[in-house]
């Protein structure tokens, strides 16, 4: 009887050390798998890709970026160029040393947080073997600059943030033209046309705080003077009234606006039902083309300066671009999309000009060849070659509204 007893309870603690041990592992498989109960399932192209070529091998290469959480449509932005890209490159695959191949876009949410995207990359690297990562934000690349070149893969970074380049880290591929490029010719050409004094209403992000330091000694030394400094946290604020009443109780001839679209027109907005008849310098998180159906038209968006619209481009793959962009995802391309598009094109031809589709350090060194190679229906926007040790070189593209439509504003 003791016996059995004994037994009885050996058997209890055995079960709930199983039970334990399930729920532990259950545990973890979510934390790696989701970074909330919204947030994006791993996703593969192979399973979910709309084509599929012939080609007997595959080329993973991996995405980390905000698909959940208040940055999910800027992150949904960055990975449709991708996708498209794939797509096209799988209808036939590419050959590299005699062997073809296709390409496997493997995505996982970060939701905008650094620490998030060094897991995801490790986790990219060692469960799918991918030489190359794309990261859609300046904090995620920080992050993945801590490790990479030791890690051995390479990192597709779309941000503007120059920083990134100055790490000296040579696995770091800058995709978008870096804001450093703006503000000279921002504050030239609302200057001139409205006056000198600057209210600065920006993103509260880290992004947004190095955006404003490149900004004001820029608008300082040409006789500016800054009359308000502030910012607003898009994650958390949704009524505006107050911080921009205050920026303009202080009488500014321009306001410096930016974060995501959307919420970035409904702060202009607000300015013009508070009476404000000066002009915008829109950093260019923010795009005018997706401001614009926000808003009702340009009217509102009278004398802002920004980024030219991809759909302005004149380049030799770009109407084509546009066109099948339309089609698939029913909304106009904006810079994330179609410069990441581009991008992935590169990429495959660089692996192409090296010899290599695994060996992160050779598609590097051959980023240069796959730019001069690229055929003229990729090429969505004018790319000159590379700069800054490893930053794609693009024609200049600053968009300024007047009289209702967006002019292409060189300096």
């Amino acid at each position: 009887m003791k016996f059995g007893k004994t037994l009885f309870v050996l058997l209890m603690v055995l079960v709930a050390i199983m039970v334990m041990a399930g729920c532990a592992a259950s545990s973890v498989s979510n934390s790696n798998s989701e970074s909330s109960s919204n947030a994006k399932q791993t996703k593969d192209t192979k399973t979910d890709g709309k084509t599929s070529s012939s080609a007997e091998n595959t080329v993973n290469i991996g995405f980390s970026g905000p698909l959940s959480g208040p940055a999910a449509y800027y992150g949904e932005n960055t990975l449709s160029g991708l996708e498209m890209a794939v797509d096209e490159i799988n209808e036939e695959g590419f050959e590299v040393d005699g062997k073809t191949y296709d390409i496997n876009l493997v995505t996982l949410d970060d939701q905008y947080l650094p620490n998030e995207t060094g897991t995801n990359a490790r986790r990219l690297v060692q469960e799918n073997n991918t030489p190359v990562i794309f990261v859609p934000h300046s904090g995620g690349v920080f992050a993945t600059q801590v490790f990479n070149e030791k890690e051995n893969f390479l990192i597709a970074a779309y941000t503007s943030e120059p920083k990134i380049m100055e790490q000296n880290n040579s696995l770091t591929l800058g995709i978008p033209p870096a804001y450093s490029a703006y503000p000279e010719p921002f504050t030239k050409y609302e200057m001139e046309r409205f006056g000198k004094k600057i209210a600065l209403l920006p993103t509260a992000s880290q992004y947004g705080k190095d955006w404003t330091d490149a900004l004001k000694p820029v608008w300082e030394e040409n006789g500016g003077e800054v009359v308000f400094e502030g910012s607003i946290d898009f994650s958390k604020d949704t009524d505006f009234f107050s911080i921009v009443t205050k920026a303009l109780s202080n009488d500014p001839d321009v306001l410096f606006v930016g974060g995501p679209s959307q919420p970035t027109a409904l702060v202009i907005k607000q300015a013009r039902e508070l009476g404000f008849e000066g002009g915008f310098m829109v950093m260019d998180q923010a795009k005018i083309e997706e401001m614009e159906p926000v808003l009702g038209g340009l009217e509102q968006l009278e004398g802002a300066i920004g980024t030219l619209p991809i759909i302005e481009s004149d380049a030799s793959g770009a109407e084509e671009f546009i066109k099948k962009y339309k089609e698939r995802f029913d909304r106009i391309p904006t810079a994330e999309g179609a410069f990441n598009y581009q991008a992935m094109h590169v990429l495959v031809n660089a692996m192409k000009e090296s010899g290599s589709v695994d060996d992160p350090t050779k598609i590097m060194a051959s980023i240069e060849d796959g730019i001069k190679t690229l055929p003229d229906e990729n090429v969505v926007w004018h790319i000159n070659g590379l700069v800054n040790g490893g930053a794609f070189d693009w024609k200049p593209a600053i968009g300024v509204v007047e009289d209702g439509k967006v002019l292409n504003k060189d300096y």
